[in-house]
């Protein structure tokens, strides 16, 4: 019988590698946490409409990359593609912004679908760890963000990404730009999809990757030539705080990013070493999405780093992760009596904070000590019937080969101390 594999695009997590997405998670998170921000957990799947309205008709994730289907009770329904939409969409039917603590400030992590062509750092199923601050209009929440990413990556060691940051402006300026660039556009050579997409929202095609559009793009008008004052004057005191917070960027014109929602500050981490998959993360402010999914005027602002673009780009860099030891105590029964002692002693550690564990399978001697070598554990504990006897068990250091016997009653307290 053929054996299943994972569908195209996607990948599964297994040990070894596993734990080191477990601790880039970790640490993206460890700074939200420390700054007002609580967990929220949302469906894998939404209605389609609440993606169609806040991600945007004319983006490539609504029209292309998408997983839409119909339930067998006539839903239509979307595994999700991207966070903030479903984030957005919690806090509201929850009613967390009339609790009249705002910014109302979430965080997540999970998986996230698109159907697209599976190549290194692109992927159909990935993983992303998110934040939002809903409720609030501040420059000094839009930097908090970005501090925080920043912050994240850097307690992994990463020095090799850079920060893009533009202004997308807003429903006051954003329209004049929108008339000057579908001018732009109108005298381009593009295709009918892209003809399309500028008459829907012409900010998408600056996004287009494609070398023969970006060539006809050269001499576009710039968003920051039509921002209004207050969006300017909003721009500059983020740009003011992140300098003072000594958190170096770069500025970029044509940075849209690839969701319709966004307006004013938009942001993206990209590493160099990735190749053309270069962005790690990104965000920005998207203070009309409310209403776009039926809730009230709440400006908010947030973004999401990917867990396998950061895992790439650490491998970029050469960075190995500490990681704290799977197993630090292997204990090895040799007989019945000895396996029913020394599973109390490895639940007796267990208890204590100490990871375990046992040889299970009534193996012997040599074949337990190479599961003992193989679970990387820092101690071994033998253990047969005449060190039971006299009331021991063999404590051996799998660093130096040191072995010692130590009493049966206090191996937990002698092992604790040990690896403290």
């Amino acid at each position: 019988m053929t054996i299943f594999q994972a569908p195209k695009g996607t990948y599964d997590l297994i040990p070894p590698d596993s734990a080191k997405y477990l601790a880039v998670r970790e640490a993206i998170a460890a700074p939200l946490r420390n700054s007002g921000y609580g967990y929220v957990e949302t469906p894998g799947f939404e209605n389609v409409e609440l993606f169609a309205r806040g991600v945007g008709e004319s983006t490539d994730i609504v029209t292309k990359e998408m997983y839409a289907f119909e339930t067998k009770g006539g839903d239509r329904l979307a595994l999700r593609p991207e966070g903030t939409a479903s984030v957005l969409r919690a806090a509201l039917e929850a009613s967390l912004h009339k609790s009249g603590n705002l910014p109302v400030k979430l965080w997540y992590s999970g998986s996230y679908y698109r159907y697209e062509r599976p190549q290194k750092g692109r992927y159909r199923h990935f993983s992303q760890v998110g934040a939002e601050a809903i409720g609030a209009e501040d420059p000094a929440l839009d930097t908090e963000l970005i501090v925080l990413a920043d912050q994240a990556y850097r307690s992994l060691g990463l020095s090799g990404f850079r920060i893009l940051l533009n202004s997308l402006g807003d429903k006051e300026c954003r329209p004049v730009y929108r008339e000057a660039l579908q001018g732009f556009l109108r005298g381009l050579d593009l295709d009918e999809d892209t003809r399309h997409r500028a008459g829907v929202n012409p900010l998408r095609v600056l996004d287009d990757k494609r070398e023969s559009v970006r060539k006809q793009l050269v001499g576009a008008p710039l968003l920051r030539d039509h921002l209004c004052d207050a969006c300017k004057a909003y721009h500059e005191e983020v740009r003011e705080l992140l300098t003072a917070a000594g958190v170096p960027f770069e500025d970029d014109e044509k940075l849209v990013r690839g969701l319709d929602y966004y307006t004013r500050t938009t942001f993206e981490f990209v590493h160099d070493g990735l190749g053309s998959q270069s962005a790690v993360g990104g965000g920005g402010r998207y203070d009309g999405l409310s209403e776009m999914i039926g809730g009230p005027a709440l400006p908010s602002v947030g973004w999401a780093l990917g867990v396998d673009r950061t895992v790439l780009a650490l491998e970029a860099e050469g960075i190995e992760l500490r990681l704290p030891a799977s197993t630090s105590v292997f204990a090895v029964p040799l007989g019945e009596e000895a396996r029913r002692a020394l599973f109390a002693v490895v639940t007796g550690l267990r208890r204590a904070g100490v990871a375990a564990d046992l040889c299970y399978g009534g193996k012997g001697l040599k074949s337990a000590m190479k599961s003992a070598h193989r679970s990387g554990a820092r101690y071994a504990l033998v253990a047969g019937e005449r060190d039971l006897a006299e009331g021991v068990v063999q404590l051996k250091d799998m660093e130096s080969g040191e072995q010692v016997p130590v009493a049966l009653g206090s191996a937990v307290e002698e092992l604790g101390a040990r690896l403290v």
